[in-house]
């Protein structure tokens, strides 16, 4: 069986399901073994598919709290919060769903920004990587990487950049990322943290 990327009747994907759709695997074919794709990903009830709504019932957050903290999220606001993503364009949340009991198991996000650069170009970035820590050994961590990152190509993006943790940077080299010399450092400023009681003057 061949993983779907269709759209089933009444339901309603974060983005075109058919962007999925003959993505390049042969640029990437040498960083899986054996090989994997999208709609080829190695075991006939894994599915590679958009985002969608119902994803909040089949434990899409629970999986997300596996990298870091979620919250409360009401289904109300994961439904406002969707279709904010949706009519704005730009967020590319891709999960893989396994179809024996319809749990999302892994998930990322490429999200797109509009640059005067490099000729009224889009960026990419690759935000949100996480994948069920009990499903080891099958290479989805790299599926689900893979996937978007030839979306980003696929949309005409310049280049995809991320943030990784140190322990993660070896796997990210192993699918053809790199450190980019004399920009390897990330910096940030937190808006959902308190900040420290007295701050150097």
């Amino acid at each position: 069986m061949v993983g779907n990327t269709g759209s089933p009747p009444g339901r309603e994907f974060l983005y075109d399901a058919n962007l999925l759709k003959e993505l390049d695997w042969s640029s990437v074919k040498d960083f899986t073994k054996p090989s994997i794709s999208n709609v080829q990903p190695g075991e006939d009830w894994l599915l590679v598919r958009p985002l969608k709504i119902e994803d909040y019932d089949h434990g899409f957050l629970k999986l997300l709290s596996q990298l870091t903290k979620v919250g409360s999220v009401t289904k109300e606001e994961f439904i406002r919060q969707f279709y904010a993503m949706k009519s704005a364009g730009g967020y590319y949340v891709t999960v893989i769903e396994d179809t024996r009991d319809h749990s999302i198991i892994g998930s990322s996000t490429l999200i797109t920004e509009f640059k005067f650069i490099h000729e009224c170009s889009l960026r990419a970035r690759l935000e949100d990587v996480v994948v069920n820590n009990t499903y080891r050994g099958k290479q989805l961590g790299k599926l689900i990487v893979l996937t978007v990152s030839l979306l980003a190509k696929r949309l005409g993006c310049y280049k995809m950049s991320l943030d990784c943790k140190d322990n993660l940077i070896p796997f990210y080299k192993s699918i053809g990322y790199r450190m980019e010399p004399g920009n390897a450092n990330s910096m940030t400023i937190r808006y959902d943290e308190t900040p420290p009681a007295t701050a150097p003057s």
